[in-house]
């Protein structure tokens, strides 16, 4: 199975912004304690576009700003289908391991936290998921973005096997 990486450049793309999570970081030194943010963000187009970065600073509002920064220079083009994604897929990230799942229109955006944020960024109106393992965000979201871009449809895998779509829906 030949996947390849779906990188998008950021013009003329309307991306909104999603906090998935901020940590704050305590560092002690012998002259007190001193404290930093890290903020992980996802961004998106709704329309099949997302990306994800992480941000660290002394103040939360920067944190979050070199989030999105970060998150513009790591976007990928996903295939939907109808509002849902094309076919079921797991993917594992660190202790993370996820498990997307087509859903029928009506249904929503069953997921959690952290996954929600990623597939309501990318578009999806229609999904059930399932994380199991690590509910750490961080790897929640590197783990989702995986299952993302493994995702296939039906040009692309058309385009694997060397067909043509019009062989393929036309008999």
């Amino acid at each position: 199975m030949a996947t390849s990486i779906r990188k998008v450049k950021t013009t003329d793309l309307e991306l909104k912004d999603r906090l998935v999570a901020v940590n704050r970081v305590t560092k002690v030194t012998k002259g007190g304690r001193t404290f930093s943010f890290s903020a992980i963000v996802v961004v998106g187009d709704e329309n099949g576009i997302v990306g994800y970065g992480l941000g660290k600073a002394s103040e939360v509002s920067a944190a979050i700003q070199k989030g999105i920064e970060d998150a513009k220079k790591n976007l990928i083009k996903v295939p939907l289908h109808k509002g849902t994604i094309p076919h079921e897929q797991t993917a594992k990230f660190g202790g993370a391991d996820v498990f997307l799942k087509p859903a029928s229109h009506g249904t929503g955006v069953k997921a959690g936290g952290a996954m929600r944020a990623v597939l309501e960024s990318v578009g999806i109106t229609d999904v059930l998921a399932k994380s199991k393992g690590s509910s750490n965000p961080h790897n929640l979201v590197k783990a989702t973005l995986a299952a993302l871009m493994l995702m296939r449809d039906a040009v692309m895998v058309s385009q694997d096997r060397g067909v043509s779509i019009d062989k393929v829906f036309n008999g």
